[in-house]
């Protein structure tokens, strides 16, 4: 009787660990070969049992809220509203101004807004020559500097005209607003209390 216990029990276990390989091999064995290589490496390697600790950790139900995208690109757009009312002048309706009050108000937005830019960031352009000046794109050019435009045929170098420099910021003066503080506010209302 003892015998044929172990027999039968040597048998469920031959088959459930058939079963149990079958279902991982159905699965997937890529998965399966790289747990089982995982569970090996953590046993062994307490630096690596470290590392996918946070992997294991729970996945927490999202609160449904979109995560509220950074705000540091508005600075530049708040400093020359703060310095020079660039989105006042850009957001006002001047169809009914006349031509001599908007240049007025141009020359003097375009004057603050250049001092703020200059303070703010240090620029460079990218290609050197002049407009209108050929110039050689070379082979290996950066896309995100160098625009190519026009007839473009075959592989770089290419020669062209220079429609526009570029320009390229070489240094960022630009400081994080206060603790606390919306970036999204772009310029705060003012109320001004008799």
């Amino acid at each position: 009787m003892g015998q044929e216990f172990w027999y039968g029990a040597t048998v469920g276990a031959v088959l459930l660990a058939i079963l149990l390989g079958g279902l991982l091999f159905l699965v997937g064995r890529s998965r399966t070969t790289m747990g089982l290589k995982a569970l090996a490496r953590t046993l062994r390697d307490p630096d690596f049992a470290e590392k996918i600790q946070p992997l294991l950790a729970p996945i927490r139900a999202d609160s449904g809220k979109p995560t509220k995208p950074s705000g540091v690109p508005l600075r530049l757009l708040a400093l020359l509203q703060r310095e020079g009312r660039l989105l006042d002048f850009l957001m006002e309706d001047i169809t009914s101004a006349s031509d001599s009050q908007i240049a007025f108000a141009a020359r003097e937005v375009h004057r603050k807004c250049q001092e703020a830019l200059r303070k703010a960031l240090e620029l460079q352009p990218i290609v050197s020559q002049q407009e209108n000046e050929t110039v050689e794109v070379p082979a290996g050019f950066d896309p995100s500097a160098i625009r190519v435009t026009g007839n473009v045929v075959g592989k770089p170098p290419f020669r062209g005209t220079l429609i526009h420099p570029g320009w390229r910021v070489t240094a960022l003066h630009l400081h994080p607003p206060p603790e606390g503080s919306d970036e999204f506010v772009i310029a705060p209302a003012e109320v001004e209390i008799p």
